[in-house]
């Protein structure tokens, strides 16, 4: 399997992409405000503009600035990496990965978060059908 758009980017370019993310649109100083170890504020701009160029991310103006916001939904890009994740270290089986992550977290989840667990587990049953 070839390696995503995603995957090529990097770990600066990782670290905006996920920035802008979680912000859902964000202005160069908005991303260099997020980021551990910021750059000065013009290396934020060119990896801006580097990931736009790239397809990563598209822009609006506004008045002066640009809003920076991603090209793909964050839903499409959690379905690719888990897609990859499921192949790569779980043999390509969901029954697995799904048993390491409640393996890893099944202390940590409430009453509740394991009745939603349940539920989306018996509404996949009647959509397999």
């Amino acid at each position: 399997m070839a390696p995503s758009k995603y995957e090529k980017l990097s770990r600066r370019e990782r670290e905006i992409m996920d920035l802008v993310y979680r912000m859902g649109e964000a202005t160069a100083g908005e991303v260099r405000k997020g980021l551990a170890e910021p750059p000065g504020y013009s290396a934020v701009r060119a990896t801006l503009r580097i990931l736009e160029e790239k397809g990563h991310l598209k822009h609006r103006r506004d008045g002066r600035r640009y809003v920076f916001s991603p090209t793909v939904s964050a839903k499409t890009v959690r379905r690719s990496a888990m897609t990859k994740l499921v192949k790569t270290f779980f043999d390509g089986s969901p029954e697995q990965a799904v048993a390491a992550l409640l393996d890893m977290s099944a202390k940590d989840l409430s009453a509740e978060e394991l009745a939603r667990i349940g539920e989306m587990i018996e509404r996949a049953k009647k959509e397999g059908r």
